[in-house]
């Protein structure tokens, strides 16, 4: 079970380390901008706000990579991590497209239900040992 929990918790990972670099480095590429409906010249006036958005991306991917790879406060690292994505994925749906609720916030409600799967198990089978 732990494996399938951490495996969940890195794709959440793995989904804003994508955002954060399409934020960063690509949000002036055509492809990337027209996608989500803005000319080149609203894309280029946005483009900080895009790109300190993308840094905010990557310091959750940090902190859910550190959930995932860390042996302390594991459970706390996870569901604070988990927890700022599904309410910055809700935030995204409502204010910038719904799609956000199955790119963002899926997931990590998905890595959220497990981790706590995960917790109450182990909780369970300390209780046993007592």
């Amino acid at each position: 079970m732990r494996i399938i929990t951490t495996i969940a918790l890195i794709i959440v990972a793995l989904i804003h380390t994508l955002i954060a670099a399409v934020e960063i480095f690509f949000w002036q590429v055509p492809a990337i901008h027209e996608r989500l409906g803005y000319s080149a010249e609203i894309a280029a006036q946005v483009a900080p706000i895009v790109q300190n958005a993308g840094l905010y991306n990557s310091f959750i991917a940090a902190g859910l990579f550190w959930g995932a790879f860390t042996q302390n406060c594991t459970v706390q690292i996870r569901y604070f991590f988990l927890s700022c994505v599904v309410i910055a994925g809700i935030f995204g749906a409502v204010t910038l497209r719904p799609t956000t609720l199955i790119l963002q916030t899926l997931p990590a409600l998905i890595a959220l239900a497990l981790n706590w799967k995960m917790q109450s198990r182990s909780q369970l089978e300390s209780k046993r040992l007592l």
